[in-house]
C-alpha cells in the first residue's frame, strides 16, 4: 500500500529506538497498532457504505426497468387484433374512394379487343409436334 520495503523498515525500527528508548517502544507499537485497526475498520466501513448506496442506485434503476416492463405488458394484454382489424376494415369501408377522371373521354374511346384474341396464348400446343418429338429421340432423323 505504502510501496515500503524491508530496509525502510529497518531503518525506521531504529529510529523509532533511538527516538522513543526501549523501555516505552512496546506501548508506543501497541498504539499505532490499535490506530491503525481503527483506520482500516473506518475504511471497510466507509467502502461498505459506498458499495451499498452503489446497489440501491442499481436497485432503482432495476425497479424503473421492471416498472415500465409491467406497464408495457399491461398493454399488450388489452391488445385484441381482430378488434383492431375490424375497426381497420370498417374504417375503410366507410370511406369513399375518390374517382380518377379518364384520360380520353368515352365518346371518342376506341374499343379494346378482348385480351384472348390480341395475345397469343402462352399454353398453346407446337404446330408442329411431330418434329420436335423425333428431335428430341437420340439418333432420331429429322423430317425433310
Amino acid at each position: 500500500m505504502f510501496d515500503i520495503g524491508w530496509s525502510e523498515l529497518v531503518v525506521i525500527g531504529v529510529v523509532a529506538l533511538i527516538a522513543i528508548g526501549p523501555k516505552e517502544l512496546p506501548g508506543v507499537l501497541r498504539t499505532v497498532g490499535q490506530w491503525m485497526g481503527k483506520i482500516r475498520r473506518m475504511a471497510s466501513e466507509f467502502q461498505g457504505q459506498f458499495q451499498e448506496a452503489m446497489r440501491e442506485a442499481e436497485m432503482a434503476d432495476l425497479k424503473k426497468e421492471v416498472d415500465n416492463l409491467n406497464q408495457q405488458a399491461s398493454s399488450f394484454s388489452t391488445f385484441d387484433p381482430v378488434a383492431t382489424a375490424n375497426a381497420e376494415l370498417a374504417k375503410a369501408i366507410d370511406t369513399p374512394t375518390p374517382t380518377l377522371p379518364s384520360a380520353l373521354p368515352e365518346s371518342n374511346a376506341a374499343p379494346s379487343a378482348p385480351a384472348s384474341e390480341t395475345a397469343p396464348s402462352a399454353l398453346a400446343p407446337a404446330a408442329n409436334t411431330e418434329t420436335v418429338q423425333s428431335e428430341l429421340k437420340p439418333g432420331g432423323a429429322r423430317p425433310a
